[in-house]
């Protein structure tokens, strides 16, 4: 297989818009279609449109025991692009378009690899992963699809080393409520809604800091990202609102660590939660690598360190299946502008997936 072939399917693969959101895509947009007729009358082919921009693109050739995973959509393109960001562009050594790293390099290298014939083979590509609520993955296991394989493998960018573990990631928004009136009223200091936000993530940091295991570690990374409340600074504040994710390490509990930071809250009787997403660290469910690691030895595959992102390949730990993750790139250049990936991560992917496919079956 040359590297044009994998190029030539990267080149259509990009030029598919597929940002998320606004995840407007359906089961008979362009890319599946590429997808299916690459692959041609030799895969058994699925199409499950969830509706909403949730498909899930299901591809199997023979008597395969992995499956690869992928996922379609990419973060939206953003500003300061040099060029066309659907359009590839192929310089020193890189490829360049929205995508090319996290993750249509990996499927462009998939697809070259079921287009020379593979005998056995299982391609799992969706459309939702980049925001949050995805459910492809999840209403394809909960159907039971997934019982048929013995490993997962999840094309997220490893530097195209296998990945065997990842921290989890935890989205939750708190509404703190106030009494409002005017400032000159002591009871500012405990009816101020802000107030009491403020003392919560006080010591919701001092448990994410508590978290740490080494010096280096950074603890639960727990990031406060957005926070709006009050309406002048001479009136209590009726309402604060916070939107926060932390990232949990493997073995951690994102429903635990949940409990602790609620009850950070002074009043907890002022507090309303809400989790947008709840992602748990990889391996979950309380599972072990052991598995992972046996398939790495068969394989040959070189493996890596735990890395700091989340990826679906925890949902799949967590219905049973042994994930790791493996793919072509850095994740520094995921959601980056001019977004790149070394053709030689390219070739890298190739080497290490034909391994696997060649053993399959």
């Amino acid at each position: 297989m040359s590297d044009a072939a994998v190029l030539g399917h990267l080149e259509r693969l990009v030029a598919c818009d597929t940002q998320n959101p606004p995840r407007r895509i359906d089961g008979d947009a362009e890319i599946f279609a590429h997808c299916a007729q690459t692959v041609g009358d030799a895969f058994d082919v699925r199409t499950w449109d969830h509706g909403d921009g949730h498909v899930s693109w299901f591809a199997v050739r023979g008597n395969p025991a992995v499956l690869f995973n992928v996922h379609l959509d990419t973060v939206p393109v953003g500003d300061g692009w040099i060029g066309d960001p659907h359009c590839l562009r192929v310089s020193e050594g890189r490829a360049y378009g929205r995508g090319v790293c996290d993750i249509k390099g990996a499927a462009a290298v998939l697809l070259a690899l079921a287009e020379q014939g593979a005998k056995h083979l299982a391609l799992l590509f969706t459309s939702d992963e980049e925001g949050a609520g995805g459910c492809c993955v999840e209403r394809f296991l909960t159907a039971g699809h997934g019982q048929r394989f013995r490993q997962v493998i999840v094309a997220e960018p490893t530097g195209a080393r296998a990945v065997l573990g990842h921290r989890g990631f935890l989205s939750v928004k708190a509404w703190f409520r106030g009494e409002p009136g005017h400032s000159s009223e002591a009871r500012a200091l405990v009816d101020n809604a802000n107030h009491q936000m403020a003392r919560w993530a006080a010591r919701a940091l001092e448990v994410a800091e508590g978290r740490k295991q080494t010096a280096d570690d950074p603890g639960a990374c727990l990031n406060i990202g957005l926070v709006d409340g009050g309406t002048k600074s001479n009136v209590i504040a009726g309402e604060a609102f916070v939107h926060w994710s932390a990232r949990l390490q493997p073995g951690q509990s994102n429903d635990d660590f949940l409990a602790d930071i609620q009850t950070c809250a002074v009043d907890p009787e002022r507090v309303r939660w809400e989790v947008p997403f709840k992602g748990e660290p990889l391996p979950a469910a309380g599972r072990d690598d052991v598995a992972a690691r046996a398939f790495c030895a068969h394989h040959g595959l070189l493996q890596a360190d735990a890395v700091d992102f989340w990826t679906e390949a925890s949902l799949f730990s967590a219905a049973g299946l042994p994930a790791l993750v493996l793919g072509p790139g850095d994740i520094a250049q995921a959601h980056a502008v001019d977004e790149w990936v070394a053709l030689e991560q390219l070739a890298a992917a190739r080497s290490m997936y034909e391994k696997v496919i060649r053993n399959d079956g």
